[in-house]
């Protein structure tokens, strides 16, 4: 995509995504502190939220500290689920651009009202409900946002809590983060800016369904929930193999799926099953050339899932430019999905 360009120009969309380049070179690392002491003295986190504001922001987070080898208890869920759990042991962080989520409000009240000592919340709005019920509320940088599809703030989010992740593993990779926090900016707007293939968009422009396949680390996730908002086409994710695990038998040679990230082993698997069998189109993305048509990408160690979710963007606003598609505006989509009015 290219702000310059007549197709995209006009869409604040297309402005904020651009803008996530220097998201990532401005974030400020050392702003989670007192949130990591809180992490750290009871070894367990949940995070919450709806929507983009958790998929990948809790899931990548979830996923990096496993191969970190962090020694907490972590897990995500929706604020209404979180709700049923006993979180009286947990450091508790909700996620809510607008900082006014009924369900999250409903949970830190609760949660506040039995006096729970370590409620921290992350949110787009200063002064917000959320802010008032939290320890500790974190206010992004980013800046507002005027499409309904969030997305420069999706990032920011990611990005505090990979703050998070360093502050707790610091001889992990913490300063290597760091230092290639302008290699990934520059990666961000490379990756943003990408010409695609024209066959490429056009059969994902054409897809009856698009399916995103790959890990449970919210990248495919989020790009399904993307693809709703901003090319208005029926997705669905299909966490590692599912792909090939039966669904096989519903999907038709129209659909496409866009494999993210795949494992060399698994793209065999995938041939026969989904190319072979369905008859169907398979695209990646991934830092490597695959043995399907791929969007190749850089590899920035720390910022990998980043780049890729930013490449699943551009695929969405070709798609969606090429089908006419008014990329602000959905139809029955809402900035804000449950609103706390009370």
């Amino acid at each position: 995509m290219n702000r310059k360009d007549a197709k995209y120009k006009d869409f604040a969309l297309v402005q904020e995504m651009l803008e996530t380049p220097e998201v990532i070179r401005q974030f400020d690392y050392d702003q989670a502190g007192e949130l990591v002491s809180a992490v750290k003295e009871t070894g367990k986190l949940m995070m919450t939220g709806e929507g983009s504001s958790r998929i990948f922001p809790a899931k990548n987070f979830i996923a990096e500290a496993g191969k970190a080898g962090l020694s907490i208890q972590t897990a995500t869920e929706g604020a209404r689920q979180a709700q049923e759990y006993n979180l009286g042991s947990y450091a508790v962080l909700g996620v809510s651009n607008s900082g006014r989520t009924k369900e999250l409000i409903s949970l830190f009240s609760r949660l506040k009202a039995d006096g729970h000592p370590r409620l921290f919340g992350l949110t787009a709005q200063p002064g917000s409900q959320l802010e008032s019920l939290a320890r500790r509320c974190h206010v992004l940088r980013c800046g507002s946002e005027q499409a309904v599809a969030a997305t420069k703030s999706v990032a920011e989010q990611g990005l505090f809590y990979q703050s998070l992740l360093c502050g707790l593993a610091a001889e992990k990779g913490s300063e290597a983060v760091r230092r290639n926090q302008p290699e990934a900016a520059d990666a961000a707007r490379d990756v943003l800016e990408a010409e695609l293939p024209a066959d490429l968009v056009q059969s994902i422009a054409g897809a009856g369904m698009i399916y995103f396949a790959g890990r449970n680390n919210g990248v495919a996730e989020e790009l399904t929930l993307k693809t709703n908002e901003i090319t208005r086409k029926k997705s669905d994710f299909l966490e590692g193999t599912y792909a090939v695990h039966g669904i096989e038998e519903v999907m038709d040679p129209a659909d496409v799926v866009v494999v993210v990230d795949p494992y060399p082993e698994e793209e065999e698997k995938f041939r026969q099953c989904l190319v072979d069998g369905v008859g169907m189109k398979v695209f990646a993305i991934a830092a490597r050339e695959t043995s399907f048509p791929t969007i190749r990408i850089p590899r920035v160690w720390g910022f990998d899932t980043f780049l890729q979710l930013l490449a699943g963007w551009n695929i969405l606003v070709h798609v969606g430019v090429y089908n006419g598609i008014h990329l602000d505006k959905p139809v029955r989509a809402r900035k804000v999905g449950n609103e706390f009015l009370g």
